[in-house]
Protein backbone atom coordinates (compact mmCIF):
# COMPACT_ATOMS: atom_id res chain seq x y z
CA UNK A 1 0.00 0.00 0.00
CA UNK A 2 1.43 3.41 -0.95
CA UNK A 3 2.36 5.58 2.01
CA UNK A 4 0.85 9.02 2.47
CA UNK A 5 4.00 10.98 1.57
CA UNK A 6 4.40 9.06 -1.70
CA UNK A 7 0.73 9.57 -2.50
CA UNK A 8 0.84 13.33 -2.00
CA UNK A 9 4.13 13.72 -3.88
CA UNK A 10 2.91 11.72 -6.84
CA UNK A 11 -0.29 13.70 -7.48
CA UNK A 12 -0.10 16.39 -10.16
CA UNK A 13 -2.65 19.20 -10.06
CA UNK A 14 -4.46 18.96 -13.39
CA UNK A 15 -4.19 16.91 -16.57
CA UNK A 16 -4.36 18.65 -19.97
CA UNK A 17 -6.60 16.62 -22.26
CA UNK A 18 -7.57 17.00 -25.92
CA UNK A 19 -11.02 18.42 -26.68
CA UNK A 20 -12.93 16.98 -29.67
CA UNK A 21 -15.72 19.02 -31.28
CA UNK A 22 -18.37 16.54 -32.44
CA UNK A 23 -20.07 19.24 -34.54
CA UNK A 24 -16.94 19.99 -36.57
CA UNK A 25 -17.25 19.43 -40.33
CA UNK A 26 -13.50 18.73 -40.53
CA UNK A 27 -13.62 15.03 -39.65
CA UNK A 28 -10.04 14.52 -40.75
CA UNK A 29 -8.75 17.02 -38.20
CA UNK A 30 -11.00 15.55 -35.51
CA UNK A 31 -9.66 12.07 -36.28
CA UNK A 32 -6.05 13.27 -36.10
CA UNK A 33 -6.65 14.95 -32.73
CA UNK A 34 -8.53 11.94 -31.39
CA UNK A 35 -5.86 9.50 -32.53
CA UNK A 36 -3.17 11.45 -30.69
CA UNK A 37 -5.28 11.47 -27.52
CA UNK A 38 -5.90 7.73 -27.77
CA UNK A 39 -2.21 6.99 -28.34
CA UNK A 40 -1.24 9.05 -25.29
CA UNK A 41 -3.76 8.09 -22.64
CA UNK A 42 -7.21 7.29 -24.04
CA UNK A 43 -8.88 10.16 -22.13
CA UNK A 44 -10.35 13.23 -23.87
CA UNK A 45 -13.26 15.69 -23.82
CA UNK A 46 -16.10 16.02 -26.33
CA UNK A 47 -18.08 19.22 -26.90
CA UNK A 48 -21.06 20.11 -29.14
CA UNK A 49 -22.28 16.58 -28.60
CA UNK A 50 -26.00 17.23 -28.94
CA UNK A 51 -27.08 16.10 -25.47
CA UNK A 52 -28.88 19.04 -23.90
CA UNK A 53 -27.77 20.55 -20.61
CA UNK A 54 -31.41 20.52 -19.52
CA UNK A 55 -31.68 16.73 -19.87
CA UNK A 56 -28.32 16.21 -18.18
CA UNK A 57 -29.33 18.48 -15.27
CA UNK A 58 -32.63 16.64 -14.90
CA UNK A 59 -30.83 13.28 -14.83
CA UNK A 60 -28.55 14.53 -12.04
CA UNK A 61 -31.49 15.98 -10.12
CA UNK A 62 -33.38 12.69 -10.32
CA UNK A 63 -30.24 10.77 -9.38
CA UNK A 64 -29.83 12.87 -6.24
CA UNK A 65 -33.48 12.28 -5.34
CA UNK A 66 -32.96 8.52 -5.50
CA UNK A 67 -29.80 8.49 -3.39
CA UNK A 68 -31.48 10.77 -0.82
CA UNK A 69 -34.12 8.09 -0.15
CA UNK A 70 -33.91 6.02 3.06
CA UNK A 71 -31.71 2.93 2.65
CA UNK A 72 -34.74 0.70 3.24
CA UNK A 73 -36.43 2.22 0.17
CA UNK A 74 -33.31 1.90 -2.00
CA UNK A 75 -32.85 -1.73 -0.99
CA UNK A 76 -36.25 -2.53 -2.55
CA UNK A 77 -34.50 -2.26 -5.93
CA UNK A 78 -31.28 -4.03 -4.92
CA UNK A 79 -29.10 -5.06 -7.87
CA UNK A 80 -30.24 -8.40 -9.27
CA UNK A 81 -28.41 -11.23 -11.06
CA UNK A 82 -28.87 -9.38 -14.35
CA UNK A 83 -26.88 -6.42 -12.95
CA UNK A 84 -29.79 -4.01 -12.78
CA UNK A 85 -30.67 -1.84 -9.79
CA UNK A 86 -29.09 -0.49 -6.62
CA UNK A 87 -25.63 -1.28 -5.26
CA UNK A 88 -24.91 0.05 -1.75
CA UNK A 89 -21.75 1.66 -0.32
CA UNK A 90 -18.73 -0.70 -0.04
CA UNK A 91 -20.39 -3.23 -2.36
CA UNK A 92 -17.63 -3.01 -4.99
CA UNK A 93 -13.88 -3.26 -4.53
CA UNK A 94 -11.86 -2.39 -7.64
CA UNK A 95 -8.30 -2.30 -6.27
CA UNK A 96 -8.02 -5.04 -3.63
CA UNK A 97 -4.23 -4.67 -3.40
CA UNK A 98 -4.62 -1.12 -2.07
CA UNK A 99 -8.15 -0.99 -0.63
CA UNK A 100 -9.03 -2.23 2.85
CA UNK A 101 -12.76 -1.77 2.18
CA UNK A 102 -14.92 -1.48 -0.90
CA UNK A 103 -15.53 1.80 -2.73
CA UNK A 104 -17.17 4.57 -0.72
CA UNK A 105 -19.86 5.04 -3.31
CA UNK A 106 -23.37 3.82 -4.03
CA UNK A 107 -24.65 3.07 -7.53
CA UNK A 108 -27.70 2.39 -9.64
CA UNK A 109 -27.37 0.33 -12.85
CA UNK A 110 -29.56 0.93 -15.93
CA UNK A 111 -29.12 -0.97 -19.19
CA UNK A 112 -30.71 -1.35 -22.60
CA UNK A 113 -34.23 -2.75 -22.64
CA UNK A 114 -35.15 -4.52 -25.87
CA UNK A 115 -38.70 -5.33 -27.00
CA UNK A 116 -40.36 -8.37 -25.47
CA UNK A 117 -39.77 -10.44 -28.62
CA UNK A 118 -36.10 -9.37 -28.83
CA UNK A 119 -33.92 -12.43 -29.63
CA UNK A 120 -31.31 -11.03 -27.24
CA UNK A 121 -33.83 -10.76 -24.41
CA UNK A 122 -32.61 -13.87 -22.62
CA UNK A 123 -29.01 -12.66 -22.51
CA UNK A 124 -27.81 -10.89 -19.35
CA UNK A 125 -26.82 -7.61 -21.00
CA UNK A 126 -30.26 -6.97 -22.56
CA UNK A 127 -32.46 -7.64 -19.54
CA UNK A 128 -35.39 -5.54 -18.27
CA UNK A 129 -34.43 -2.80 -15.84
CA UNK A 130 -35.44 -2.52 -12.21
CA UNK A 131 -37.10 0.84 -11.50
CA UNK A 132 -37.96 2.70 -8.28
CA UNK A 133 -41.65 3.06 -7.48
CA UNK A 134 -43.13 5.81 -9.67
CA UNK A 135 -45.22 7.00 -6.72
CA UNK A 136 -42.00 7.64 -4.79
CA UNK A 137 -40.03 9.12 -7.72
CA UNK A 138 -42.46 10.34 -10.40
CA UNK A 139 -40.87 10.85 -13.82
CA UNK A 140 -37.66 9.10 -12.77
CA UNK A 141 -37.90 6.19 -15.20
CA UNK A 142 -38.77 8.46 -18.12
CA UNK A 143 -35.85 10.83 -17.46
CA UNK A 144 -33.32 8.01 -17.17
CA UNK A 145 -34.65 6.26 -20.26
CA UNK A 146 -34.35 9.44 -22.31
CA UNK A 147 -30.87 10.17 -21.02
CA UNK A 148 -29.77 6.62 -21.88
CA UNK A 149 -31.00 7.03 -25.46
CA UNK A 150 -29.27 10.38 -25.94
CA UNK A 151 -25.99 9.26 -24.37
CA UNK A 152 -25.88 6.28 -26.73
CA UNK A 153 -26.25 8.64 -29.70
CA UNK A 154 -23.23 10.60 -28.48
CA UNK A 155 -21.17 7.42 -28.16
CA UNK A 156 -22.08 6.38 -31.69
CA UNK A 157 -20.93 9.79 -32.95
CA UNK A 158 -17.62 9.30 -31.16
CA UNK A 159 -17.27 5.81 -32.63
CA UNK A 160 -17.34 7.22 -36.16
CA UNK A 161 -14.39 9.49 -35.43
CA UNK A 162 -12.67 6.60 -33.67
CA UNK A 163 -13.09 4.54 -36.85
CA UNK A 164 -11.37 7.24 -38.90
CA UNK A 165 -8.62 7.53 -36.30
CA UNK A 166 -8.02 3.80 -36.77
CA UNK A 167 -7.92 4.18 -40.58
CA UNK A 168 -11.24 2.35 -40.91
CA UNK A 169 -14.38 3.36 -42.81
CA UNK A 170 -16.36 5.97 -40.91
CA UNK A 171 -19.31 3.57 -40.43
CA UNK A 172 -17.16 0.55 -39.50
CA UNK A 173 -18.62 0.26 -35.98
CA UNK A 174 -22.22 0.87 -37.08
CA UNK A 175 -22.98 -2.75 -38.05
CA UNK A 176 -25.61 -4.75 -36.09
CA UNK A 177 -22.96 -7.03 -34.56
CA UNK A 178 -21.04 -4.02 -33.26
CA UNK A 179 -22.80 -0.83 -32.16
CA UNK A 180 -26.00 -1.43 -34.10
CA UNK A 181 -27.13 -3.55 -31.14
CA UNK A 182 -24.72 -2.55 -28.37
CA UNK A 183 -24.38 -3.41 -24.72
CA UNK A 184 -24.85 -0.03 -23.05
CA UNK A 185 -25.08 0.43 -19.29
CA UNK A 186 -25.29 3.69 -17.38
CA UNK A 187 -24.49 3.93 -13.71
CA UNK A 188 -25.74 6.64 -11.41
CA UNK A 189 -23.03 7.22 -8.80
CA UNK A 190 -23.00 8.96 -5.46
CA UNK A 191 -19.68 9.32 -3.63
CA UNK A 192 -19.71 10.12 0.08
CA UNK A 193 -16.50 12.16 -0.12
CA UNK A 194 -14.41 9.75 1.96
CA UNK A 195 -10.81 8.97 0.95
CA UNK A 196 -7.54 8.37 2.77
CA UNK A 197 -5.03 6.52 0.55
CA UNK A 198 -2.63 6.07 3.50
CA UNK A 199 -5.32 3.89 5.14
CA UNK A 200 -6.52 2.17 1.97
CA UNK A 201 -9.75 4.20 1.80
CA UNK A 202 -10.89 5.32 -1.66
CA UNK A 203 -14.07 6.77 -3.10
CA UNK A 204 -13.35 4.52 -6.09
CA UNK A 205 -10.31 2.26 -6.34
CA UNK A 206 -7.85 2.34 -9.24
CA UNK A 207 -9.05 0.41 -12.29
CA UNK A 208 -9.43 0.51 -16.06
CA UNK A 209 -12.81 0.07 -17.75
CA UNK A 210 -13.27 -3.20 -19.59
CA UNK A 211 -15.54 -2.09 -22.45
CA UNK A 212 -15.08 -0.07 -25.64
CA UNK A 213 -15.58 3.45 -24.28
CA UNK A 214 -17.10 5.35 -21.36
CA UNK A 215 -18.95 8.66 -21.59
CA UNK A 216 -18.72 10.44 -18.24
CA UNK A 217 -20.87 13.27 -16.90
CA UNK A 218 -19.92 14.82 -13.55
CA UNK A 219 -21.39 17.42 -11.24
CA UNK A 220 -18.19 19.51 -11.29
CA UNK A 221 -16.83 18.32 -7.94
CA UNK A 222 -13.16 17.39 -8.37
CA UNK A 223 -12.13 13.81 -7.69
CA UNK A 224 -11.34 11.88 -10.89
CA UNK A 225 -7.65 11.09 -11.35
CA UNK A 226 -5.79 9.26 -14.12
CA UNK A 227 -2.42 7.50 -14.19
CA UNK A 228 -0.91 7.51 -17.68
CA UNK A 229 1.82 5.02 -16.73
CA UNK A 230 0.53 2.26 -14.46
CA UNK A 231 4.02 0.74 -14.16
CA UNK A 232 5.66 3.88 -12.76
CA UNK A 233 6.92 3.72 -9.16
CA UNK A 234 5.38 5.63 -7.51
CA UNK A 235 2.46 6.14 -9.82
CA UNK A 236 1.83 9.68 -11.01
CA UNK A 237 -1.80 10.72 -10.62
CA UNK A 238 -3.35 13.71 -12.40
CA UNK A 239 -6.73 15.28 -11.69
CA UNK A 240 -9.16 15.52 -14.61
CA UNK A 241 -11.33 18.63 -14.17
CA UNK A 242 -14.87 18.96 -15.46
CA UNK A 243 -15.52 21.44 -18.27
CA UNK A 244 -19.01 22.91 -18.44
CA UNK A 245 -20.86 21.62 -21.49
CA UNK A 246 -18.28 18.89 -22.16
CA UNK A 247 -18.19 15.17 -21.47
CA UNK A 248 -15.11 13.25 -20.37
CA UNK A 249 -14.52 10.14 -22.50
CA UNK A 250 -12.14 7.26 -21.87
CA UNK A 251 -11.35 4.12 -23.79
CA UNK A 252 -11.67 0.68 -22.24
CA UNK A 253 -9.66 -2.53 -22.26
CA UNK A 254 -11.72 -3.98 -25.10
CA UNK A 255 -10.72 -1.22 -27.52
CA UNK A 256 -7.08 -1.45 -26.42
CA UNK A 257 -7.24 -5.16 -27.23
CA UNK A 258 -9.18 -4.56 -30.46
CA UNK A 259 -6.53 -2.08 -31.63
CA UNK A 260 -3.67 -4.49 -30.85
CA UNK A 261 -2.49 -2.28 -28.00
CA UNK A 262 -2.32 0.85 -30.17
CA UNK A 263 -4.97 2.83 -28.28
CA UNK A 264 -4.71 3.09 -24.50
CA UNK A 265 -7.06 2.08 -21.72
CA UNK A 266 -5.83 4.10 -18.75
CA UNK A 267 -5.92 3.46 -15.03
CA UNK A 268 -8.16 5.87 -13.13
CA UNK A 269 -9.69 6.33 -9.69
CA UNK A 270 -11.70 8.79 -7.59
CA UNK A 271 -10.49 10.50 -4.41
CA UNK A 272 -13.07 12.16 -2.20
CA UNK A 273 -12.45 15.60 -0.72
CA UNK A 274 -15.17 15.71 1.91
CA UNK A 275 -17.92 16.78 -0.50
CA UNK A 276 -20.72 14.64 -1.88
CA UNK A 277 -20.00 13.93 -5.55
CA UNK A 278 -22.36 12.67 -8.24
CA UNK A 279 -21.51 11.34 -11.69
CA UNK A 280 -23.09 9.35 -14.51
CA UNK A 281 -20.72 7.10 -16.46
CA UNK A 282 -22.17 5.48 -19.59
CA UNK A 283 -20.38 2.27 -20.63
CA UNK A 284 -20.56 1.01 -24.21
CA UNK A 285 -19.52 -2.33 -25.65
CA UNK A 286 -20.34 -3.97 -28.99
CA UNK A 287 -23.12 -6.52 -29.35
CA UNK A 288 -23.10 -9.73 -27.34
CA UNK A 289 -22.54 -11.57 -30.65
CA UNK A 290 -19.54 -9.50 -31.77
CA UNK A 291 -16.33 -11.46 -32.34
CA UNK A 292 -13.47 -9.38 -30.97
CA UNK A 293 -10.32 -9.88 -33.02
CA UNK A 294 -7.51 -7.56 -34.01
CA UNK A 295 -8.75 -4.78 -36.30
CA UNK A 296 -7.45 -5.10 -39.87
CA UNK A 297 -5.66 -1.74 -39.77
CA UNK A 298 -3.87 -2.52 -36.50
CA UNK A 299 -1.82 -5.47 -37.68
CA UNK A 300 0.94 -6.23 -40.17
CA UNK A 301 3.78 -8.71 -40.70
CA UNK A 302 5.92 -6.58 -38.41
CA UNK A 303 3.07 -6.09 -35.95
CA UNK A 304 1.03 -9.34 -35.83
CA UNK A 305 -2.03 -9.66 -33.57
CA UNK A 306 -1.01 -10.06 -29.93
Amino acid sequence: MENKAQEEASTINVSALTCIDLASSDLHRSAVLLKQACLECGFFYVINHGLSEELKDEAFEQSKKFFALPLKEKMKVLRNKKNRGYSPVLDQILDPDNQVHGDYKECFFIGIEGPKDDPHGDKPFYSPNTWPDSDVLPGWKETMGKYHQEALKVCKSISRILALALDLDVDYFDTPEMLGNPIAVMRLLHYEGKSDPSRGIYACGAHSDFGMMTLLATDGVMGLQICKDKDAKPRKWEYVPSIKGAYIVNLGDLLERWSNGLFKSTLHRVLGNGQDRYSIPFFVKPSHDCLIECLPTCQSKKNPPK
